[in-house]
């Protein structure tokens, strides 16, 4: 299954405005009846042991500077995909992200029709708030361009 690095067909301005950085990833699956709240639920689901360790360092590094560690906020129930809170959602697209100290992000998965299939297609936006913020985006991309192909992978199954 391959996953193909395009360029964003997203909206910045009205998803995170003053994003300094976005990337977009696509795959085609033939899961015909596959709308973006479903595909981003089974990206999510049952990551590689791998990511779970990466993501628990994450949130032992980040603790002592204050950063969340989800997008969950403690009496404030709010509708999530796994960690992320999500922000809108439609049969075709669903938005989730939160703001931080150092830095806001969105997730965006767009499913659309292909053929007998669907293509699904995974955006990050990013806007840093200082030099934290933008060490720790530099941090993550080596994983990020290995967690997001895998992610969508998933999808295709």
């Amino acid at each position: 299954m391959k996953v193909d690095e395009i360029t964003p067909n997203a909206d910045s301005t009205a998803l995170l405005a003053g994003a300094q950085f976005m990337d977009a990833f696509r795959i085609e699956t033939e899961h015909s009846d596959l709308d973006a709240r479903h595909a981003a639920e089974v990206m999510v689901e049952q990551q590689p042991r791998w990511f779970e360790t990466l993501q628990t360092l994450r949130n032992i590094l980040v603790k002592p500077f204050g950063l969340k560690t989800s997008g969950a906020e403690r009496g404030v129930p709010r509708d999530m995909i796994g960690i992320f809170p999500v922000v809108s959602q439609t049969q075709a697209r669903l938005v989730a992200g939160f703001n931080d100290k150092h830095l806001d992000f969105r997730i965006v998965v767009d499913v659309a029709a292909a053929g007998n299939g669907r293509n699904v297609t995974l955006t990050m936006l990013v806007l840093t708030h200082n030099s934290l913020g933008r060490a720790y985006l530099a941090l993550i991309m080596p994983f990020h361009r290995l967690i997001v192909p895998a992610m969508l992978r998933k999808v295709a199954n």
